[in-house]
């Protein structure tokens, strides 16, 4: 049986994303394995030609990033154990399928855990699958768990 020594758990804050949660925890903590939260700030979009009152795009930048940091604190002292597995932590900003794939063969991790939101017909055209593109171009084995209704 394999055995995982190392998992990234990517994150969005959704509900999704705390179901999956339940699995890369579980899974960490039954293989005595180091599990690593990530979440990927999406890359900004271009805001020229947009009001944006009294604030620069840098400001924006660095206010989104804080949020993210917030977000990942609030996530993480609801719902890890600190006591039952080492748990890591990254906030990394860029294009959400990419950093994972990389942030996961930098790490070595043995498996990536993500949440799937199973959108289905316009709004997976429109709106795509991070997880789906994680699936297709990984070389290192992902589990994807669906939100239980």
């Amino acid at each position: 049986m394999k055995t995982f020594k190392n998992i990234l758990f990517a994150t969005d804050f959704s509900e999704c994303s705390k179901a999956a949660f339940e699995y890369a925890f579980g899974l960490a903590k039954a293989c005595d394995a180091k599990l690593t939260i990530l979440h990927v700030i999406s890359e900004p979009v271009d805001l020229r030609g947009f009001y944006v009152p009294h604030m620069t795009f840098d400001a924006l930048a660095k206010e989104i990033e804080e949020g993210a940091h917030k977000l990942m604190d609030e996530f993480c002292a609801k719902y890890v154990d600190n006591g039952s597995c080492c748990c890591d932590r990254r906030v990394v900003s860029g294009i959400a399928h990419e950093v994972v794939i990389e942030q996961a063969k930098e790490l070595g991790v043995d498996m990536i855990v993500m949440g799937t939101h199973g959108r289905s017909g316009l709004d997976h055209v429109l709106f795509g699958s991070t997880a789906e593109k994680v699936v297709r171009k990984s070389p290192i084995p992902v589990l994807t768990v669906t939100q239980q209704a």
